[in-house]
């Protein structure tokens, strides 16, 4: 029988009822005993693991009619296209987005070959680019304004252009609106340096002591007698500066208002982009940023950085390659962009601020109109010359103006095209990164040619040494064949000589006899050795052979 239980604890359990499976051990330490029996007209207990969202296995709904993108199979590891996928959700019913089919686009040797030119290697130990941001502080004194600093700017600017004028020669100059004073120069000193309103004020008391006061003083007591100076000052500045303002701010319009309508337009530049989606997506497979509906456009500026395995090329050289062989036609994208370079340099806020300053300017200059209807003298001359400008820099300005919210409607429109924030991707960033982009492809073109023209180049020089060898051994060949030719026709003269010389008992005979015999044939003998001659140049000298090795012959003598 068990042992008795140990005081404090609980007994056995009791015995199984009839009928009934062996009871369940009893929980371990620490662990708490089994759920309890659900309350009546409550279902069973939760699933281990907690509960369950009841659209935990709901399909996610795709909007304006977007179907999921393909999860392509991958062997093996690949670097990743580092892009921002954008979002189903941020996509607008026109958006470029919604209608791309990259896959389309597919083949199995673009795919392959991009599998073999990114597959990834062991990430090493990465080193952040470490910048040198040394804040350089600029050391603001405090300046303290006294009449004599005054006095010394205005001595400066009469010693300029003025130098050779009278203070009413100036006067008179301000009055007619015309003449050397009427400058930038000039009337930008003018602005900064003259003394504010209430101390012209207070020179005025002092016309009476003219001689008594300096230089400056008197400069400022006699210009400061032209009512409402100061305005009059600014307007014809501004009038001086607004076609050379106009010529800054209206081609920046018309670029941007140009380019909004090249990228959107472009049927070259829009197959990039889906054979750049297929690429990344593949790259991509099996990751977070895999089977994306789109990429954030600055992507575009990050081709150049994504290496291949040999680290001698990037995806950019790849995109360049597939396009060549396969979309060739849209090698001349950049033509159909004439004007993203100028595009990118386009500050939609600079337009703005300048505009802004611009309605300003005419504003007070209408208001200054306004309030000169009568000349202060007969030479004063400014309604007569500044209400004609006012005019046309009122229809100037409304005419930039709507072509500045034109170009703001297109930039809004691009912004929705290609799903992005239009007030964090500013559009000097967004025709900036296009450019960079045209820029690096055209580059990539360029070393892509370079390379195969290298290539080509070494392909020649192969083919010139391994014909040199061939043609040395050729030579090397002919030559044995005349050596081995020469050899034995000598072989065969020493014979005919013998079978001579047996044939005539020359052989024979003694050296006295022999010598006459010689010296008897002599003539006969030469005739034989000259025909026996002939006929063997004969027997060589017909075949192509026989013509080659006398030239060898030649040349080696």
């Amino acid at each position: 029988p068990p042992p008795p239980p140990m005081p404090g604890m609980a007994g056995p359990p009791p015995p199984p009822m009839p009928g009934m499976g062996v009871p369940p051990p009893p929980p371990m330490l620490g662990m708490g005993g089994p759920p309890p029996p659900p309350i009546p007209g409550m279902g069973p207990p939760p699933p281990p693991g907690g509960f369950r969202s009841p659209l935990a296995g709901a399909v996610q709904v795709l909007p304006h009619g977007l179907k999921p993108k393909k999860k392509w199979e991958v062997d093996g590891p690949l670097k990743r296209a580092n892009w921002k996928a954008i979002l189903p959700q941020k996509l607008s019913e026109k958006s470029f987005w919604v209608k791309v089919q990259e896959d389309k686009l597919a083949s199995p040797d673009i795919l392959n070959g991009l599998a073999q030119k990114f597959s990834s290697k062991p990430a090493g130990r990465k080193i952040d680019d470490v910048v040198d941001k040394s804040t350089t502080s600029k050391k603001v004194k405090d300046l303290k304004v006294l009449d004599g600093k005054a006095a010394q700017n205005i001595l400066i600017l009469l010693g300029g252009t003025l130098k050779h004028m009278s203070y009413e020669e100036v006067k008179s100059c301000l009055l007619r609106c015309e003449g050397p004073v009427i400058s930038d120069n000039v009337l930008q000193g003018l602005i900064q340096y003259l003394p504010p309103p209430d101390q012209l004020t207070k020179l005025q008391a002092f016309k009476d002591q003219y001689d008594d006061l300096t230089e400056a003083e008197q400069f400022c007591v006699t210009v400061s007698s032209i009512k409402r100076l100061m305005p009059r000052l600014r307007s014809l500045s501004f009038k001086l500066r607004y076609e050379e303002v106009v010529q800054d701010i209206k081609p920046d319009i018309v670029a941007g208002t140009a380019a909004c309508e090249e990228v959107k337009s472009s049927k070259k530049f829009a197959r990039i982009l889906e054979l750049i989606l297929l690429l990344g997506n593949y790259m991509n497979s099996g990751s977070k940023n895999g089977q994306a509906f789109g990429f954030e456009i600055s992507f575009l500026t990050k081709l150049t950085s994504t290496k291949d395995v040999e680290n001698k090329q990037t995806l950019m050289h790849y995109l360049v390659d597939t396009i060549e062989r396969k979309f060739p036609e849209c090698l001349s994208f950049a033509e159909e962009l004439l004007h993203v370079d100028r595009a990118s340099r386009v500050s939609m806020e600079n337009i703005q601020r300048t505009l802004r300053q611009m309605e300003s300017n005419i504003k007070n200059l209408e208001q200054d109109l306004a309030n000169s209807k009568i000349p202060q003298s007969e030479q004063d001359c400014f309604i007569e010359i500044m209400s004609p400008f006012a005019k046309k820099a009122r229809e100037s300005f409304e005419v930039m103006q709507s072509m500045y919210k034109n170009m703001e409607t297109l930039y809004t429109d691009i912004s929705d095209f290609f799903a992005f924030d239009k007030q964090k991707y500013t559009i000097e960033e967004f025709f900036g990164d296009i450019k960079k982009f045209k820029d690096d492809f055209v580059q990539a073109q360029k070393e892509i040619i370079k390379l195969r023209e290298g290539e080509e180049k070494q392909r020649r020089a192969r083919e010139a040494r391994e014909k040199a060898e061939l043609e040395r051994a050729a030579r090397a060949a002919r030559k044995r064949a005349l050596v081995d030719m020469n050899a034995h026709e000598t072989q065969e003269g020493v014979m005919d000589s013998l079978m001579e010389a047996l044939q005539t008992g020359s052989a024979f005979s003694r050296p006295d006899q022999r010598r006459k015999r010689q010296t008897r044939a002599a003539g006969a003998e030469r005739r034989a050795q000259l025909n026996r001659s002939r006929s063997r140049t004969g027997l060589v000298g017909t075949g192509l052979l026989g013509r080659e090795l006398s030239t060898e012959l030649l040349s080696s003598a």
